[in-house]
């Protein structure tokens, strides 16, 4: 299987150079994403089998007061790569979020759900979703949430970096949703492509994260529980209130992934796992 990604550095992309080893890795210097008919040429031109668009603006707080940017790059340029993928019948496969949603209730969300974004980030993840779908081709729409590594930006590491300057941390306690390790998210792909290029694959949007569902001040502590740290530090629970942010974060990202487990047998994973060869990894980099 031939397969292209779009994304070289993120979390993703780098855990799918671990399972998909022979794929062609297109970072920023190849595919600039702010023009998305250059994008949509390296599909038209590609001698892939599955395309894969690993690469997203995921900077949520910046993207309020950069929101032309962020729709170039979440919605405009994968658009462009779907329909480019759809004329010549090549599957695409897309990563969106939670964020599609406006984060209220209690119940996990369903593909079904009614939409509605709150903040720019959301907004230009569901008009990607939305231009994906209408190019017409096979494709899937795999929302996920909570994403970490061993790698890049994420809240594992950010809590391990604060874990050692300080004794007390405060952390949102009334967010919920489930931790997703990007290795996890990699292989859910890699196993999709595989079946496009199988012919066994299914079209649609499909939920894929982690389990069980935690609050972040859980997540914190479950970080320290298992990480080796000389000190543990103290998890404080607080309400997002005192927490005040540029966009407004989900009170609910919790994610129903019964449908993904009954098209394609992919189960959720247990975050917990995940976290723990994370940290391994990380006391291997240190």
């Amino acid at each position: 299987m031939r397969t292209l990604v779009f994304g070289k550095t993120g979390q993703v992309a780098t855990e799918l150079a671990r399972v998909l080893p022979g794929a062609r890795f297109l970072g920023r210097n190849e595919a600039d994403l702010t023009d998305p008919a250059a994008c949509a040429a390296l599909v038209a031109g590609t001698d892939a089998d599955v395309i894969i668009n690993a690469a997203a603006y995921t900077a949520v707080d910046q993207a309020e007061s950069d929101a032309a940017t962020a729709q170039v790059v979440n919605a405009d340029a994968p658009g462009a790569m779907a329909r480019a993928a759809a004329a010549r019948g090549l599957p695409f496969l897309h990563v969106s979020t939670d964020y599609v949603f406006d984060g209220t209730g209690s119940a996990p969300w369903t593909e079904d759900d009614p939409t509605g974004p709150t903040g720019v980030y959301g907004a230009t993840k569901f008009d990607g979703e939305r231009q994906v779908a209408a190019a017409g081709g096979p494709h899937v729409i795999l929302r996920t949430a909570w994403v970490f590594s061993s790698h890049g930006k994420n809240f594992v590491k950010t809590m391990l970096r604060l874990g050692r300057e300080r004794p007390l941390l405060k952390v949102v306690s009334d967010q919920h949703g489930g931790p997703t390790p990007a290795a996890d998210i990699a292989r859910t792909l890699a196993q999709i492509a595989r079946a496009f290029a199988d012919g066994r694959g299914t079209s649609g949007v499909f939920h894929y994260a982690g389990a069980p569902v935690t609050c972040w001040s859980d997540f914190a502590s479950a970080i320290f529980d298992a990480a080796n740290l000389p000190v543990r530090p103290d998890v404080a629970p607080i309400a997002t209130s005192e927490y005040p942010t540029p966009a407004r974060r989900p009170l609910n990202s919790a994610l129903d992934c019964r449908k993904i487990a009954r098209v394609y047998g992919i189960v959720q994973p247990d975050w917990r796992a995940g976290l723990n060869d994370v940290l391994k990894e990380l006391e291997t980099a240190q």
